[in-house]
């Protein structure tokens, strides 16, 4: 019986399997706050305090200009959301009150049908909440704009929101 001549390993090693790429950019950012996970869960879900905290940012001439788009996010699956003034739209894709929130998410600026998914993730310490961030599938040489973005968009107004109360 013959022996099987397959590629030479070094090939093997090098080609990855039919499809599969490990080259995708991704953001995972890790955010604590002096909260509770239910009143964090709600700042991201209840559309007059995100647009509260959305007036605490830079991006409050988003919400403010003539052509803005209301606020409108929700706590519940399969509900699209509009937030800064329609520049960031989605879908809310899974809900888990006060610990998880999973959105189909795109900005105004990328291509019709670009969108990436972003995962936050609320875990309780105490009388903290520590908010667990992972963004996946943007367009390319996106990334450092949008975790720039998060921190002066999302990370510092929550914070300050949050301490509004």
């Amino acid at each position: 019986m013959a022996a099987f001549a397959g590629p030479p390993l070094c090939a093997a090693e090098s080609a990855p399997p039919e499809g599969l790429s490990n080259s995708a950019a991704s953001i995972h950012q890790e955010t604590d706050y002096a909260a509770s996970c239910q009143r964090v869960y709600r700042a991201l879900t209840r559309a007059s305090e995100f647009d509260a905290l959305t007036r605490l940012s830079d991006a409050a001439t988003l919400v403010t200009a003539p052509d803005a788009k209301a606020t409108a996010i929700s706590d519940q699956a399969g509900v699209p959301f509009t937030l800064f003034g329609g520049y960031i739209t989605g879908r809310n894709l899974e809900v888990v009150r006060d610990r998880r929130l999973v959105q189909a998410w795109r900005a105004g600026s990328w291509g019709p049908g670009e969108y990436s998914v972003v995962r936050f993730e609320l875990q309780p310490h105490g009388a903290h909440c520590t908010v667990a961030l992972d963004q996946r599938g943007f367009p390319d040489s996106q990334g450092p704009s949008l975790a720039y973005g998060w921190r002066v968009h999302y990370w510092v107004p929550l914070g300050k929101f949050l301490n509004q109360q």
